[in-house]
């Protein structure tokens, strides 16, 4: 039997390099034409781009600076203390690929593979004059490493960690935080105006995401609700927050907010910042979570009803879930903007990454190096932004493939 439906199946034909090339390429003398042209100036550019790359002398301001690009002015003492945070944040992603595979799986064992590449491609570079936390490559060593341990015990554990791996989950953004900004004793603490680099980024845009996602669901809820001050107040505070660019509400809640406290209230300026961000995210994550309720048949709802669940049961367990799976492009979509937006905080007087690149260039060190260091310096920020939004598309894409997004 297994011999029969052997034959019956056709054998796929095998991939030739050159068929292929004449059929999408060369199948007529005009696109054989295009084609050539083409080839010849991406050879061009990829030969130009390569040669300089290798030979520019800037890259050197990158590399010897990577503590300011990465913590800002944090105390180099105390540089240990958010390469803290991130072995935490390793180990749980490993253990929660290990016990969940799928997602948690592939990004674990990407993050723990690209951290140890990037740690044996470090001992080749010349030591940073302000070294990282434990020392470039064995920060990223121990970053590779502690994801690999943390995936093995997620095998070998498996289901018992499930429920605390939630928890650790939730708790473990308020740990690095309290981490990070101490609370004296064994670890002194340490000014938000000290913060700034990668490491701000990172905590502005995981704020912006966590906290907005709720709030903008409430918004998008009350939008819809039969209470007309409910509904109004959420209309209004819709419509008025995406009405105004970012800068706006960065420049409200940092110099214009202090304006209306008593004088013995001081609010933190990443916080103000943070709670910017927040507020502005959460409108526009509210118009696309409405939208997606929008979209569902009204029977979905009337099924429910028929069944005895009241509005709230409604809501949760039929509506919005489904809602949430329809956009979920949209939604990240969204966060990688926010990512991306948090660049905008330097003009409220915060140092983010793009923010310590700018003083990487301004170095006197630099001022007379050919060409100067910008190209150099902006290319790693770029590539910095690049790796964190195409993980963020990329895990979007599976998810939609998990779930069937598109697909009826």
């Amino acid at each position: 039997m297994a011999t029969e439906v052997a034959r019956a199946r056709p054998d796929r034909p095998a991939f030739v390099l050159w068929d292929w090339l004449r059929q999408n390429l060369f199948n007529n003398w005009y696109n054989s034409v295009i084609s050539v042209v083409i080839l010849v100036v991406v050879f061009q550019a990829m030969s130009g781009f390569v040669g300089w790359a290798l030979t520019a002398p800037g890259w050197s301001a990158a590399i010897t600076n990577l503590k300011v690009l990465t913590t800002w002015t944090y105390p180099t003492d105390q540089v240990w203390r958010p390469a803290l945070a991130v072995w935490i944040v390793a180990l749980l992603l490993g253990m929660s690929g290990g016990v969940w595979r799928g997602i948690p799986q592939t990004l674990a064992i990407g993050f723990g593979v690209i951290m140890l590449i990037l740690g044996v491609l470090a001992f080749a570079l010349p030591p940073a004059a302000a070294p990282l936390p434990v020392s470039g490559p064995f920060f990223l060593l121990i970053s590779g490493v502690t994801t690999g341990l943390g995936y093995g015990l997620g095998l070998r554990v498996g289901e018992p960690l499930r429920w605390p791996l939630v928890i650790s989950w939730v708790l473990v953004y308020p740990v690095a935080v309290l981490i990070i900004r101490g609370f004296g004793g064994p670890l002194p603490e340490v000014p938000t105006n000290l913060w700034g680099g990668l490491m701000l980024t990172m905590l502005l845009s995981i704020s912006g995401i966590v906290l907005s996602f709720p709030l903008g669901v409430l918004l998008a809820l009350g939008r819809r609700s039969n209470l007309p001050v409910v509904k109004w107040f959420c209309i209004i505070y819709i419509e008025f927050i995406r009405g105004v660019p970012l800068v706006t509400v960065l420049y409200m809640g940092s110099l214009m907010l202090p304006l209306f406290l008593p004088s013995q209230i001081r609010i933190d300026s990443v916080i103000r910042a943070m709670v910017a961000v927040t507020l502005f995210s959460a409108a526009y994550l509210a118009e696309n979570v409405r939208g997606g309720l929008q979209s569902l048949p009204k029977g979905q709802a009337e099924a429910a009803r028929a069944l005895g669940l009241n509005t709230l049961q409604t809501t949760m367990l039929i509506t919005l879930p489904q809602a949430l799976r329809a956009v979920i492009p949209v939604l990240v979509g969204q966060f990688i903007g926010l990512f991306k937006d948090t660049s905008l905080v330097v003009i409220v007087g915060l140092v983010d990454l793009l923010g310590a690149a700018q003083n990487v260039i301004g170095q006197p060190q630099w001022l007379g190096t050919p060409g100067g260091v910008w190209r150099e310096t902006f290319l790693v920020i770029a590539l910095v932004y690049w790796v964190f939004s195409f993980t963020m598309s990329r895990t979007s894409k599976t998810i939609e493939e998990n779930l069937s997004v598109g697909h009826r």
